[in-house]
Order: structure tokens, then C-alpha cells, then sequence
């Protein structure tokens, strides 16, 4: 129902919307535009431009496609954890998903170097990359430590591929601006198009899902489509 075409259009208020629909699905074919505009404290025009945004004519064409999107999904529904993931899937299968590795394929193919960096979760994901992207036959190296002494870096031609779900660690981002002083090219993996570490790359790939927090606070949301667009891009360069 949602193209990943019109997904990578989205802006701030659109990534809202499309969360809460998506996470209240069954809830929004009962709700009339005004209900849904208050609960999301939006304009109910600005909830019609979303609509509009997505090829709909209006609410109520919205609504009537989300009820046989419903339907279509009650036949045979995936587990409540895998339902995410099912629509991520979705959404890459697109010739707008091929579009959007374009650049990043293009500057790896052409880099000396390659650097995978993350901190945390996304620092075990840099080393698995870095790996992964050296057994498809293109030689990479993979930082935990943001700490690294960049400003001591001398290699020309260099493509980093920078790894954070909230795309806000401070450390990893300070790293990531020593990198971009050294001319490097940034490549990012979010979750969000619009973090810090987002909007100071060259290329980002965000994948759009619900944060979810454990535990006291750790990151449990699914790093899987991170690993699916490290294999993919490895694969076509």
C-alpha cells in the first residue's frame, strides 16, 4: 500500500503519519479524517495531502484501501514481530529500492578504501560488513572504535560507511565529520532520514521503523534490513 517511490518523499510530518498508521491499522478504518488529524494534533488538510501524496483521491479512498489491505493481510497475517519487517520487504522490492543504492554503488565501485564505523550494536553490524563486503571480493575494514586517530588518516579516495539506528551518537558522528574533513565520502544506515549523522552524509539509506527501547532503555529495534542493505549493495558492486 505504501510504495517505497513515495515513502523516500516523506517528510517529517509524512514519517509520522505513516508510523502511526502503520502501527494502528485497525484502529484508523473506523477513525474519520478530524479524529485521526486530532490524535495525530495535525490539520485534517494536512492529513489529506498525505492521502493525496500516496495516489489518493481522498480519505476516504485512503480508507477504503487500507480496509482491503486488511483483509488481505488477515488471510494469512504474520507474526505480530515479523509484520515490520514483512512491509521493510515490501518496500524494497521495487525499482525505486535499485534507484536509491545507485550512488552508493557507484562511489564503492570506485573507492580505494572502504570503512565501515559504528558504535555499539551498529559496531558489531561494521565489522560483520566490513567482513561480508572482503568475502564478496572488495577489501574493507571495520572501526568500533570512534575514538580512532582520524586526523592522522591519509588515504585518498575513500568511502566511509557510517552505521547508527538513531543516527545521533554524538562520538560516532564527531568521527564521522573527521572523516568528511579528509575528503572522505559518508555513506549512512538509519533508521531515521532526517538525524544528524542523516543529514551530514553524502548518501543515506534510512529504513524507517518504530524505535523500540528494553530493558532500561537499550536498543531492541531490528537491525535486520541493516544487514540486508549491507549483502545488497556488497552483492552489486
Amino acid at each position: 500500500m505504501f510504495s517505497y517511490e513515495e515513502i523516500q518523499k516523506y517528510n517529517e510530518t509524512d514519517i509520522r503519519i505513516y508510523k502511526y498508521i502503520v502501527s494502528n491499522s485497525d484502529k484508523i478504518q473506523y477513525m474519520t479524517i478530524r479524529e485521526l488529524a486530532k490524535e495525530l494534533q495535525l490539520s485534517t488538510s494536512t492529513v489529506l495531502r498525505f492521502c493525496n501524496k500516496n495516489n489518493f483521491d481522498g480519505y476516504s479512498e485512503f480508507k477504503e484501501a487500507l480496509k482491503k489491505e486488511i483483509t488481505l493481510q488477515a488471510a494469512c497475517p504474520p507474526m505480530e514481530d515479523l509484520q515490520e519487517l514483512s512491509d521493510f520487504f515490501t518496500r524494497a522490492n521495487s525499482s525505486a529500492f535499485e534507484e536509491k543504492l545507485l550512488f552508493a554503488i557507484d562511489v564503492l565501485r570506485k573507492a580505494d578504501l572502504i570503512i565501515f564505523i559504528g558504535m555499539g550494536s551498529s559496531g558489531a553490524l561494521a565489522k560483520y560488513g566490513a567482513r561480508y563486503f572482503s568475502n564478496m571480493g572488495h577489501f574493507a575494514v571495520g572501526l568500533e572504535d570512534v575514538f580512532y586517530p582520524i586526523e592522522t588518516f591519509h588515504w585518498k579516495n575513500t568511502a566511509v560507511i557510517a552505521l547508527s539506528e538513531s543516527g545521533e551518537t554524538e562520538k560516532l558522528i564527531e568521527a564521522v565529520s573527521q572523516f568528511k574533513k579528509k575528503n572522505c565520502c559518508i555513506l549512512s544506515i538509519t533508521n531515521s532520514p532526517f538525524s544528524t549523522l542523516a543529514k551530514l552524509s553524502d548518501w543515506n539509506f534510512a529504513y524507517n521503523l518504530n524505535t523500540k527501547r528494553i530493558n532500561g532503555g537499550y536498543n531492541g529495534t531490528t537491525q535486520i534490513p541493516v544487514i540486508f542493505v549491507i549483502e545488497t549493495v556488497a552483492k552489486r558492486i
